[in-house]
């Protein structure tokens, strides 16, 4: 590759980062949405009236995959080692800003999935098979028969959340470090 300054590797790596951003940030919320949408599901047959009410979970863990295309889009437009010179430390930066955003992401994402899932339901899993049927009334009742329920599921949710709002303010940072690598 004629002109080439830098480090030939280092695309490599940040790119990895802009992926690992965009795929861990998408699985969290694959993952929050999908658990989160069978408690509502589940929920819906006992008490169709609150379906709405408790779909917040499912949007809040449908936000987390916009925080990874945010930094992944940040990285890959740092990457031009045609235009500048990138070396392994450009790399490693961007590296570390997709690592840091994406598994945060994907924590928020299974904290939501959960808190979501056990808030607008909850399963009584210690009764043995049989008295399942005979409590079957009483199985779902977090959101459904609790209303109280629902302001500290929304409190928990919000925090669970918090990891996603400060992905992206991570992410920038650690970014901004590439091209600190050497004196031009």
């Amino acid at each position: 590759m004629a002109g080439f300054s830098g480090d030939e590797t280092a695309p490599f790596f940040g790119f990895l980062g802009a992926a690992a951003a965009l795929v861990f940030s998408c699985m969290g919320a694959a993952y929050g949405t999908a658990k989160s949408g069978v408690g509502v599901a589940s929920m819906g047959v006992m008490r169709p009236e609150l379906v709405m009410k408790s779909i917040v979970p499912v949007v809040m863990a449908g936000v987390l995959g916009i925080y990874g295309l945010i930094i992944a889009v940040i990285i890959s437009t740092g990457i031009n080692p045609k235009a500048k010179s990138y070396y392994l430390f450009d790399g490693y930066a961007h590296l570390s800003s997709g690592l840091a955003c994406g598994l945060a992401g994907l924590s928020a994402g299974m904290a939501i999935g959960i808190v979501g899932d056990a808030g607008v339901r909850y399963v009584l899993f210690f009764f043995s098979f049989t008295s399942i049927f005979l409590l079957y009334p009483f199985l779902f009742r977090a959101n459904a028969q609790q209303p109280s329920v629902f302001v500290g599921m929304i409190l928990i949710l919000i925090f669970a959340e918090a990891l996603g709002p400060l992905r992206p303010h991570r992410g920038i940072i650690l970014s901004s470090r590439a091209g600190q690598s050497r004196a031009d």
